[in-house]
């Protein structure tokens, strides 16, 4: 799946930021616009966390089908998840809130699919958070090889017939709204474990960098799509000891975007893959004025989004991207 620039084969990363469904509608542009100028179907990595693994596994699962695109902008249109999900499991004695939560994935998404499923298509990392570890805690797949679990620490296990529908419903299992997913050692059957427990991605980093400089995946160039939440001055900042919480993680997300970035440049300047980047609330390279605030703006909950939202989202995001191809890398807009 790899482009041609001037007669050598490159290698395409791409990743995906949590985000909610913001973050699926921004990725979804990410794609429309690398879908016109012809090098969605030729992306040989998507690495993806929370909202971007909504986008990605669906996008991977579906893969080379041009009708995906609009699937997913119908379902970011006309589903509303996260109340159902949260209300379902405290209701429902015998399921967690996170269990409700991928049977809504499995009912509208992926139906039974097994991530053996997604072997022909490219290399998916769905990447999750290991509370017993602290670790980022992959489910991979695709680019035809066996599906893996795991981390660096703990060891992977083979994952062909773990539920699609459930490694993304851990990868995007924002806490405290949804509760861990619970992996035993009959999935995850590695030396001195008895089991897992598994959060949002997000928590360990927001923008799923690693798999794209990870040596074994040899990538030519990087995409990196931040659809996470901006952390903005605030004159008047909280004094409310239950929302201390949410902003300590904002605070702590922001710090390990900005390392994430710096890795990307230093591993560029050391002879690794070309990156790319842009973030949600960023003005340089915005088609209309305004979009990036806006965009910016839009909660980042698993709530359905308007029709103004998601256009301007999807608008921005393809903006932006366009924006970086033109000034650092001009060469993939005139790939075979």
């Amino acid at each position: 799946m790899s482009i041609i620039i001037d007669g050598t084969e490159k290698r395409i990363g791409l990743a995906l930021s949590g985000g909610g469904f913001r973050a699926a509608a921004f990725h979804l542009g990410v794609f429309r616009q690398l879908k016109e100028l012809g090098v969605l179907w030729k992306l040989d990595l998507l690495t993806c966390v929370s909202g971007g693994s909504i986008a990605g596994a669906f996008l991977a699962a579906h893969w080379g089908d041009d009708t995906v695109l609009e699937k997913l902008d119908s379902y970011l249109r006309n589903t509303s998840i996260a109340v159902s999900s949260v209300i379902g499991g405290i209701f429902d004695p015998f399921n967690s809130r996170l269990d409700k939560l991928a049977e809504t994935y499995e009912r509208d998404l992926f139906g039974q699919s097994d991530l053996g499923a997604l072997k022909n298509g490219p290399r998916l990392y769905l990447n999750t958070t290991n509370l017993a570890t602290g670790n980022m805690f992959f489910f991979v797949t695709g680019g035809n090889s066996t599906a893996e679990m795991g981390e660096w620490e703990l060891g992977t296990a083979p994952a062909d017939h773990f539920r699609l529908s459930k490694a993304v419903a851990a990868s995007s299992a924002f806490p405290p709204v949804f509760p861990p997913l619970r992996v035993d050692q009959t999935d995850y059957p590695v030396a001195g474990v008895d089991y897992v427990t598994l959060t949002d991605g997000g928590v360990y980093d927001n923008l799923g960098v690693n798999p794209l400089l990870r040596k074994r995946n040899a990538l030519d160039y990087v995409i990196v799509s931040d659809a996470g939440k901006p952390f903005d001055m605030d004159i008047h900042p909280t004094e409310s000891s239950t929302a201390v919480l949410t902003e300590s993680i904002g605070i702590l997300m922001e710090q390990v975007r900005g390392l994430q970035f710096k890795r990307l440049e230093l591993s560029a300047n050391e002879g690794g893959p070309k990156p790319l980047w842009f973030s949600i609330n960023s003005e340089k390279g915005e088609t209309q004025s305004g979009d990036a605030v806006f965009a910016s703006s839009i909660k980042t909950n698993l709530k359905r989004l308007n029709s103004a939202e998601i256009n301007v989202l999807t608008r921005h995001a393809g903006a932006l991207l366009m924006h970086r191809l033109e000034n650092y890398t001009p060469e993939l807009l005139n790939s075979d």
